[in-house]
């Protein structure tokens, strides 16, 4: 099963792919550390947001017989 990344999850991920490379280059071990522990806070929460979009959009297509 393949599941599509929203748009929220997107923007998500491009921060994500920021801070890893933002980490890559620091020299600061430290520091590193915690921009590639954001980075993975970032990802996950764009699995959440694609995962929440997606129900909404499929609890909006629902008939209104079957919310009720």
């Amino acid at each position: 099963m393949t599941s599509q990344i929203s748009q929220r999850g997107k923007e998500y991920l491009t921060a994500a792919q920021s801070l890893f490379r933002a980490a890559q280059s620091m020299t600061d071990r430290v520091i590193a550390g915690q921009l590639k522990a954001l980075a993975d806070d970032y990802e996950r929460r764009a699995e959440k947001a694609s995962h929440a979009d997606a129900a909404k959009a499929i609890a909006r297509s629902a008939p209104a017989s079957e919310r009720e």
